[in-house]
């Protein structure tokens, strides 16, 4: 056969493969056919080898083609230079979940034509291997989430308060523990008029970058509007509008946002769709409830505002929801239930209400547990008198 012919040959051979017809493939194999390359770990040498590699790429991928660059052939031996084109769409393909993705990759193959009369391939090559390329992919792709995680957790960390406000008569603890998944907690104070202490904890939906901006862009404006307003339920509705036209419909913020007056002890309170904090009164655990839609889903919302008073040794809680949607090796959850009843059990006098809800917290997850989302707890106790 000639030249032109070997490559015609390969030609085909190379198409069969990157469309799956393992037909084909069948027909144009000799029987001592070997590959020099393993396309998937594992893979047998010989033309079954081959063709259960190529079984796999088919139940992974689809809209597979194959277009050639350039040939040169020279006795029985064709070197191909061709471009691939797969989407990974079908299934998972060496541990990698499907992306979706279509995959552009340039390879090298070297045949050998064997046989008279009815020529078929006896050797493949391939210098430049599909599975090398998808290892390179999916470890650019790991990088790639990688730098996104650590640019969230700075974005985070950067948002976090530096220093805890100190007032005369008042215990503020707050807790936050991240997530090996980043997440869009958060939690802040703002020093307002009179001595006034604004109070938030909130929580953005989604993980990543995407959670991190959304979190950060809510805290920026609720920090800006607190200055210019005495209402939690105002700050909130302000807040808002903007970000409803600011960030991506899929997205909002849930956040509890309240204002502490010192001297009385009086909090008033507003709540954007958020966890319902408890506060410890008596033996009991009140939910502190205020109506409200999450920040950014919808415009034009009003905000509920309510007002309680925290006498001295009461303690109120706000939390993220990352503490009652915890599970323990059963698949057990947390919960509001009995997070309720320990806030109303807490014997405050012996240790915080923060640490004795996450000693609980410990005790009902157990060892090897795998924190699921990010746990913020921010407990603000009226100190008892001196007796």
């Amino acid at each position: 056969m000639s030249a032109e012919q070997n490559m015609a040959l390969a030609r085909r051979f190379m198409e069969a493969k990157v469309t799956g017809n393992l037909k084909a493939m069948d027909e144009l194999m000799a029987p001592d056919y070997v590959n020099h390359t393993e396309l998937v770990p594992g893979q047998q040498p010989g033309p079954e080898g081959e063709k259960r590699a190529i079984a796999q790429f088919s139940a992974a991928f689809s809209k597979s083609s194959v277009h050639f660059e350039d040939q040169v052939a020279a006795g029985d031996k064709v070197v191909s230079r061709c471009i691939m084109h797969r989407t990974h769409d079908r299934g998972k393909f060496m541990g990698v979940a499907p992306t979706g993705r279509e995959m552009t990759l340039l390879v090298i193959v070297i045949h050998r034509i064997r046989g008279k009369g009815r020529r078929r391939v006896g050797v493949g090559t391939i210098r430049s291997t599909l599975r090398g390329q998808l290892l390179v992919k999916e470890r650019i792709e790991r990088e790639r989430i990688e730098q996104d995680l650590r640019v969230a957790r700075s974005i985070q960390q950067a948002s976090l308060p530096k220093e805890l406000p100190t007032l005369e008569g008042w215990q503020i603890s707050p807790f936050y523990q991240p997530a090996r998944e980043v997440g869009g907690d958060f939690y802040d104070f703002f020093e307002l008029r009179d001595g006034h202490l604004g109070i938030v904890v909130g929580d953005a939906t989604g993980k990543g970058v995407p959670a991190a901006l959304v979190m950060a862009s809510a805290r920026s404006m609720l920090r800006a509007v607190a200055q210019a307003s005495d209402s939690p339920g105002d700050a909130l509705r302000r807040v808002n509008d903007p970000l409803a036209t600011d960030i991506p419909p899929n997205m909002f913020v849930t956040c509890f946002y309240a204002i502490l007056e010192p001297k009385s002890g009086s909090l008033t309170y507003a709540n954007a769709g958020h966890d319902l904090p408890y506060l410890h009164r008596n033996g009991a655990a009140e939910e502190l409830r205020a109506r409200g839609m999450p920040l950014g889903l919808m415009p034009g919302r009003g905000y509920e505002e309510k007002q309680t008073i925290l006498d001295a040794g009461e303690a109120a809680l706000l939390y993220s929801d990352g503490l009652v949607e915890a599970h323990d090796p059963k698949g057990e959850m947390f919960g509001f239930p009995r997070l309720r009843a320990l806030v109303a059990e807490h014997a405050e006098e012996k240790r915080s209400l923060g640490d004795f809800l996450l000693e609980e917290l410990y005790s009902f997850v157990g060892e090897g547990w795998e924190q699921e989302d990010y746990i913020t707890l921010l407990t603000l106790r009226r100190s008892a008198p001196l007796s």
